[in-house]
C-alpha cells in the first residue's frame, strides 16, 4: 500500500492525532491468530477484569467498547433511570464535543454548570444536584467529572474525593470520563487507584486512543450497585465488538504495565516545554494551568495565522485563544520546532 501521510509529521491539534504505540501494535499481533470465543468470551478480556482490578484498587467490572463518546453514554445510561440527569462542567466532552449523543442516544438530561478551570467543586455539586421532586424537573441522579479536564488542569486527589464525598451525601453517584486519566496520575505523580476506586469513583470511562491504542476504551464499573444493565446496554448502543479480544489486548499493552504511564508521561514533559517556549514571547499570554498535556494560550493574530501554515491546532475561545496538544510520541524536536518558528516570528515582528 503507497503511504499516504508523512509519517516525520507532529502536529498540536489533537493527542487522537497519534498513531498506535508500537507495544499495542506488537500486543495486537500476538492476539491474532485462531479462534477464541468472540463477544468477550476471550481470554484477553478475562484478564482485563483482573488487572484493572488491580490497578483501579477495587474489584471491577470491565466492559471493553469502541470509543469514548460510547464509553460515556453506555456507562451514564446505566447509572440513570430514564427521569434522571447528570451534572457536568459546562466544557465538559460529554456537553461539548459529543453532538448531542449523551441526550440523543442516551436520552439523558445534562445540567452543565459554568466553571472558569474545568472542575466541579463541592459547592457546586450541592448547588446544583440537589433533586427537587417535581415531576416537571428532570432528577440529578450522577455527578460526571473528567480527569483531567477540557481545559488541561487536573483534580488533585483530595479535590477528586471532596467533590465525590459530597456527591454521595447528597446521594448521586459519580461518573469519571477519564480519557485522559493516565496524564492527570502521572502529573499528579499518584497511582490510578488513587483517582479512581479509592476515591470512591463509582463508574469509569477509562481512556485508550488517547493514550496509545488503535482504537477502544472501556466502562469500568467499581461500585456494582451504581449500574445496572450494562451487558445489554453496550449491545442496544451499537459497542459491542465481536472480536473483542482486541480491544482488550490493547488495553492490557497500557495497563498491565507501565506503558500507560510512560505515554502519559512524556505528553505532559512535553505541554510543559511547549509553554515554557511559548510564554515569555510578547503578545502570548498562557490561559489555564498546564497540569497534563492541553497548552491553553492566546496568540497574535498573525502569529496563530503563521504557525498555521506548518502545524494544526484548534481555536478555542474568542480573543485568540488556542489549544495545543501534545501525544505520547511528541519529541523535543517538534516541540523546540514550533518554539522556534514562534520565536522567530515574533522577533521579526518587533524588529519591523
Amino acid at each position: 500500500m503507497t503511504l499516504l501521510h508523512d509519517p516525520a509529521r507532529i502536529d498540536f491539534g489533537s493527542d487522537n492525532y497519534a498513531g498506535a504505540h508500537p507495544e499495542v501494535l506488537a500486543a495486537l499481533v500476538e492476539a491474532n491468530g485462531g479462534h477464541v470465543t468472540a463477544y468477550g468470551a476471550d481470554p484477553y478480556t478475562a484478564r482485563l477484569q483482573d488487572v484493572l482490578s488491580d490497578r483501579l484498587g477495587r474489584p471491577a467490572q470491565v466492559f471493553p467498547v469502541l470509543n469514548g463518546t460510547g464509553a460515556n453514554v453506555v456507562a451514564l445510561q446505566s447509572m440513570l433511570p430514564r427521569w434522571g440527569a447528570v451534572l457536568c462542567a459546562e466544557t465538559a466532552h460529554i456537553n461539548t464535543d459529543e453532538n448531542g449523543a449523551p441526550e440523543r442516544v442516551g436520552g439523558l438530561k445534562l445540567v452543565a454548570v459554568p466553571t472558569p478551570d474545568g472542575k466541579l467543586t463541592p459547592e457546586l455539586v450541592e448547588r446544583y444536584g440537589v433533586g427537587t421532586h417535581d415531576e416537571h424537573r428532570a432528577e440529578p441522579g450522577v455527578v460526571s467529572i473528567t480527569q483531567s479536564t477540557e481545559l488541561g488542569t487536573a483534580y488533585t486527589v483530595d479535590e477528586l474525593r471532596a467533590v465525590v464525598d459530597a456527591a454521595h451525601r447528597i446521594g448521586l453517584r459519580v461518573h469519571m470520563d477519564g480519557t485522559r486519566l493516565a496524564n492527570a496520575a502521572a502529573s499528579l505523580g499518584v497511582p490510578l487507584a488513587a483517582l479512581t476506586g479509592e476515591a470512591g469513583v463509582d463508574v469509569l470511562s477509562l481512556g485508550g486512543t488517547k493514550v496509545g491504542t488503535v482504537f477502544g476504551e472501556a466502562v469500568v464499573v467499581l461500585e456494582p450497585t451504581a449500574a445496572e444493565g450494562l451487558k445489554f446496554l453496550r449491545k442496544v448502543d451499537l459497542q459491542l465488538a465481536s472480536k473483542m479480544r482486541f480491544t482488550s489486548a490493547q488495553m492490557l499493552a497500557l495497563y498491565e504495565g507501565d506503558l500507560w504511564l510512560r505515554n502519559a508521561r512524556q505528553a505532559n514533559a512535553m505541554a510543559a516545554r511547549l509553554r515554557a517556549g511559548l510564554e515569555p514571547l510578547p503578545g502570548v499570554a498562557v490561559t489555564q494551568a498546564t497540569q497534563a498535556n492541553a497548552v491553553f494560550v492566546r496568540l497574535p493574530a498573525d502569529l496563530a495565522a503563521h504557525l498555521r501554515e506548518r502545524w494544526h491546532f484548534y481555536d478555542w475561545a474568542d480573543g485568540g485563544e488556542v489549544r495545543l496538544m501534545c501525544a505520547w510520541d511528541t519529541a523535543e524536536a517538534d516541540v523546540d520546532a514550533f518554539v522556534a518558528a514562534a520565536q522567530a516570528f515574533a522577533g521579526a515582528a518587533a524588529r519591523d
